[in-house]
């Protein structure tokens, strides 16, 4: 509509003002007329200096104001109608089309409360006019009061009328909205008939295409035909961009660009004797899980790790006991019980990221950086797989709490976490490995409550190099979103897009997590991306999903389809069979009575000799958490967050009197981590400054702070 409501309010108002009739008279023509008439008044409202005099009897002022109002109510209808006509049948959703109606039906209360106004004042003015009647005045004078009290009882009578019909539009509109999605479900399954009929148009060309370029194959089929230092003929080489097995696969557009379609193309007789048909000095990505499995048992750990915890107890949640602790506190001193929490705090969930490290052992490995890339793509997406079932928060990070991953003589890595910042939150995180790569990322985590989920928003980059080649990959988390925190059970998911650049070499790898619909033929938590080099040229095809596996498929040959149905043209990628690049370990048993923790998660709390007293395992409460002793985890809990808020009191008092006299106050610096400015981002972000190895190899740790 026009107007909003408050103008409506606003208009009303100023209809009882004798000043301001002149002053909507050219309001309506500059915002009505003008615009859609093309007339326009004198002279601009801000530069109108309005003086109205009284030069009408009362009697011809009450008839203008009926004039007026009844234009300005008509006009509003005007509006009203217009806008509630516009391209009814261009909805294609059932939520835009529930939108449409509930619109309506804020506009039917706009007028209804225009209308609930007229009536208030037309009664007074009604009242006013009976005790006109009641005064001598001349018989003319009388009649034409009577003419007057005539028309205002017209006009009460013609609003009501007008509510009525838009409330019968509304009506009309809500009947017709269940004719329109049984149209527009009809249009929906044509359009996926059309769009399978054509993928089996596609299936048979390609079939079509292939026994006619065998076909004079199997005849020209001579000694003299050239091979090359592989001893495999030149012709079938340059053949296997049109090959293609049965088994065709399709992909949705997961890009601004135009949307592409991928076939397979498989000739085992072609492909088996190397690994990749355009590169034989290429290291490949055709090295099975198998195989993957075989070479990470080759590495016996030294030492046993545990393989279980206590079992989560059954313990209900009473709501009225949190309620009466929050009676009478502040919001941040309202102690959240440790019934939402899992016994691990967030620097370890960060550390969780490194559960399929060998996916980097094996990229540092690697000659060409695209393959390179496809395996960093498959590693950003396997940090996600331990989320799927995950539903606790993880312990909030005390000021200075550090946590520890040595793995160097298992795994050839050692990882470290430290909390850099309180408010906000920020976790910078530190790995370096052995076998050829180095790991940081600095994440902040922001949420939004919207009423039935909670959207978790990591801010934050995370970097990767790689010692032999120089190459460095930066790339963001996406979104993760805990649905029916209100009703109903929790569940995660995750979406939005992933860009993965690798800065010395200008490639990318774009990476979509489609999130979960309940209309969707799409396989839930599907993940597509796309490699591409420093050109724009694309290479390889990922797909997966990011709780079970992922994997890469690259591209022989590329070219321009038929346009889409939103009218896109595609690209159609010839592809070879798809390689494995990642496939999520199976969890442990009983998993699901220990907090669904994998075989990484269960070993995260395990009494280790030497750390440092800041770190999360020797956090009391999630230590009580995990024994199952929820009761004294509670208290625990509470003591720790109080002593951090007095900490934090302290150090503030102490700057406020730095201030006062005069002098210069350091605040809280991190022990291990410094801020620096990355030079690929630009982002000014914590790093590791070293010492905190070497400061556990003297076991001197007096330097840190008392936060537990």
């Amino acid at each position: 509509m026009f107007w909003g409501f408050k103008n409506k309010l606003l208009i009303v108002y100023l209809f009882f003002s004798r000043k301001t009739i002149k002053f909507l008279e050219i309001f309506l023509l500059n915002k009505i007329f003008q615009p859609h008439f093309g007339f326009r008044s004198p002279s601009p409202i801000n530069s109108v200096n309005i003086k109205f005099q009284y030069r009408y009897s009362h009697t011809l002022c009450v008839e203008n104001r009926l004039n007026f109002l009844l234009s300005v109510l008509f006009t509003a209808l005007f509006f009203f109608y217009d806008s509630a006509d516009e391209e009814p049948t261009s909805q294609s959703d059932h939520s835009e089309i529930q939108g449409t109606l509930k619109t309506l039906a804020s506009k039917l209360d706009d007028l209804s409360t225009c209308n609930d106004l007229i009536a208030k004042h037309g009664a007074a003015l009604q009242r006013s006019l009976s005790e006109l009647e009641t005064l001598r005045v001349p018989l003319e004078g009388g009649e034409k009061i009577k003419a007057v009290n005539e028309r205002a009882t017209l006009f009460r009578i013609t609003s009501n009328a007008m509510i009525n019909a838009c409330r019968d539009f509304l009506d009309l509109a809500e009947s017709h909205s269940r004719r329109w999605q049984r149209v527009l479900q009809h249009e929906r399954e044509q359009r996926t008939h059309l769009e399978e009929t054509i993928e089996q148009l596609a299936k048979q060309h390609n079939s079509l295409e292939r026994a006619w370029r065998e076909a004079p194959a199997h005849a020209v089929n001579t000694p003299n035909t050239p091979t090359t230092d592989k001893g495999v003929s030149e012709r079938p080489r340059k053949e296997e961009a049109s090959d293609e097995d049965e088994d065709t696969e399709y992909f949705d557009a997961m890009e601004d660009s135009p949307a592409f379609i991928t076939v397979t193309a498989t000739d085992p007789s072609q492909h088996r004797s190397t690994s990749s048909p355009f590169n034989p000095k290429m290291k490949s990505l055709s090295t099975t899980f198998d195989e993957q499995q075989t070479e990470s048992k080759e590495l016996q750990p030294h030492r046993k790790r545990r393989t279980q915890i206590p079992e989560k107890p059954n313990y209900s949640l009473n709501l009225w006991s949190i309620m009466k602790n929050c009676i009478g506190k502040e919001l941040s001193k309202i102690p959240m019980p440790v019934n939402f929490n899992e016994p691990l705090s967030m620097l370890q969930r960060l550390t969780e990221d490194l559960e399929y490290h060998e996916l980097l052992d094996k990229a540092a490995r690697c000659e060409n950086s695209l393959e390179q890339m496809c395996l960093v793509a498959a590693f950003s997406v396997s940090s996600y797989s331990t989320t799927v079932h995950r539903t606790a928060k993880p312990f909030n990070p005390l000021l200075g709490e550090t946590y520890e991953l040595d793995r160097l003589e298992e795994f050839g890595y050692r990882s470290l976490c430290e909390q850099v910042s309180h408010h906000p939150p920020a976790a910078a995180h530190h790995v370096m490995s052995q076998r050829g790569w180095t790991l940081w990322q600095e994440i902040t985590i922001a949420s939004k409550f919207r009423g039935k989920y909670l959207s978790i928003m990591p801010l934050g980059a995370i970097h990767l190099q790689f010692h032999a080649s120089g190459n460095h990959y930066v790339w963001r988390k996406v979104t993760s979103t805990v649905h029916n925190i209100i009703v109903g059970k929790l569940w995660i998911d995750q979406s939005g897009d992933i860009d993965i650049v690798n800065h010395r070499t200008k490639e990318t790898c774009q990476l979509k997590f489609s999130p979960y619909s309940y209309f969707s033929r799409e396989v839930p938590r599907k993940v597509t991306g796309v490699v591409k080099d420093s050109d724009g040229q694309a290479h390889y095809i990922l797909s997966g999903t990011w709780d079970d596996k992922m994997e890469s498929a690259k591209i022989v040959q590329s070219s321009r389809g038929s346009s889409s149905s939103e009218g896109k043209q595609k690209t159609v990628y010839q592809t070879l069979t798809p390689k494995l690049l990642w496939k999520k370990y199976p969890l442990p048993e009983n998993a699901e009575n220990m907090y669904y923790f994998s075989s990484l998660a269960l070993t995260l709390n395990e009494e280790e000799e030497g750390v440092c007293w800041t770190d999360s395992r020797l956090r009391p409460d999630q230590q009580l958490m995990e024994a199952g002793r929820w009761d004294e985890a509670n208290v625990e809990k509470q003591r720790l967050e109080e002593k951090q808020r007095a900490t934090r009191r302290r150090r503030e008092a102490e700057a406020s009197k730095a201030i006062d006299e005069g002098q210069d106050f350091e605040g809280y610096r991190p022990l291990w981590f410094h801020q620096r400015t990355d030079e690929m981002t630009g982002e000014t972000i914590y790093v590791y400054k070293g010492g905190y190895w070497e400061a556990k190899e003297r076991q001197e740790w007096s330097m840190c702070p008392d936060i537990f």
